[in-house]
């Protein structure tokens, strides 16, 4: 079990600074998932906690140790990469040994360690095969054997599975989750994927420009986003966000919503304020709603459906409801919201409020 703790981390290339002073603890055993835009900084800071990027300033400590300048053979972390890595003239087997060899491990430990982890990952028929002769989710499996094999103090992950197909991405991330809950060990895993981030993590750490914008559990941040930026990344479909004004009420005005708030909102006539509501949040109604739309496509999936509907002065706003409705394109439609699932957020993004208790 091992504890990584960043403490004001930054890393500059010359005069350009990607990383902005990161604070951060991953806890002991933990799977802590790194997720954000291209260009966010991620993979960056997963590299520093590797030992593959200095660090221009700052303090990285594993287990209570800083290792700035320890060189990344010797701060006992295992890497996998997007590319898998693996050394296309030698056996699975040999590939998931070689380190342990250069080590000089015996013979009897590499061979228990490498079919242990095999049969862990279910590719003990393949240690005889070569890269080539595997499909892309045995070879990913073989490179996190030979991660496995070194017993490393902790895994750390950058975009494994982004070259694999959608439905082998769903696949496989079972097993990291199945693998993880099986050995215990601390893991940081990063990705642009935040569908593999709720389904993976048990913390969510949220990076945009090279800074964290809000760490938490998955569904906290789901539900309880604190700005506009995590609003918008987490969640599939994304959380619908329209610019509105406070009037008297009081209630927010913008094109064809008008959003009433109960009393007490924390919210005052005249100011901008952005309302966020997810899809799965807007009910179909008779009469008077929140907002008037126009339905522009319809995705009848047999056990749900989404619409994609168009309102006046807003931008487009997306439904989710389970089952099938019987909803065609260009139908009107009036909507209202869950007054307890609202999101609020002032005009520098935010939060105000993360639902109305009195919706």
């Amino acid at each position: 079990m091992t504890e990584i703790r960043l403490e004001t981390i930054r890393k500059a290339y010359g005069d350009v600074e990607v990383i902005h002073g990161v604070d951060l603890e991953v806890r002991s055993g933990e799977f802590v998932v790194f997720v954000g835009p291209s260009g966010c900084g991620k993979s960056t800071l997963l590299r520093i906690i590797a030992g593959l990027e200095d660090i221009t300033s700052g303090s990285l400590k594993i287990d209570g140790t800083e290792v700035n300048h320890v060189t990344a053979a010797d701060r006992g972390l295992s890497m996998v990469f997007q590319s898998y890595a693996l050394y296309p003239h030698m056996t699975v087997y040999k590939n998931m040994a070689f380190g342990l060899e250069n080590s000089r491990m015996p013979k009897a430990e590499i061979d228990a360690r490498v079919r242990e982890a095999a049969a862990m990952l279910q590719i003990t028929d393949y240690l005889n095969r070569r890269p080539k002769a595997l499909s892309g989710g045995q070879r990913q499996r073989v490179a996190i054997g030979r991660a496995i094999v070194r017993e490393p103090r902790a895994f750390l992950f950058d975009e494994p599975l982004s070259n694999l197909d959608a439905e082998l991405r769903v696949t496989m991330r079972k097993e990291l989750a199945a693998l993880h809950a099986k050995i215990g060990g601390t893991m940081i895993y990063v990705t642009h994927d935040q569908i593999e981030a709720m389904t993976l993590a048990d913390r969510i750490v949220v990076l945009q420009k090279g800074r964290i914008e809000q760490v938490g559990k998955p569904l906290e941040l789901y539900n309880r986003p604190q700005n506009l930026f995590v609003a918008g990344f987490i969640g599939s479909p994304r959380m619908n966000l329209i610019e509105t004004t406070v009037t008297e009420g009081p209630a927010l005005v913008s094109g064809a919503a008008r959003i009433a708030l109960p009393p007490g909102a924390p919210v005052t006539p005249g100011a901008s304020v952005t309302a966020g509501f997810r899809p799965e949040h807007l009910d179909i109604v008779e009469g008077d709603g929140d907002i008037a739309v126009t339905v522009t496509f319809a995705e009848q999936l047999g056990g749900e459906t989404y619409l994609y509907c168009a309102a006046e002065g807003l931008p487009q706003i997306t439904v989710h409801r389970p089952g099938q409705l019987p909803v065609e394109k260009g139908q009107a439609l009036s909507l209202r919201l869950d007054r307890k699932q609202l999101h609020l957020f002032d005009a520098d993004g935010q939060v105000l409020a993360n639902g109305l208790a009195n919706g």
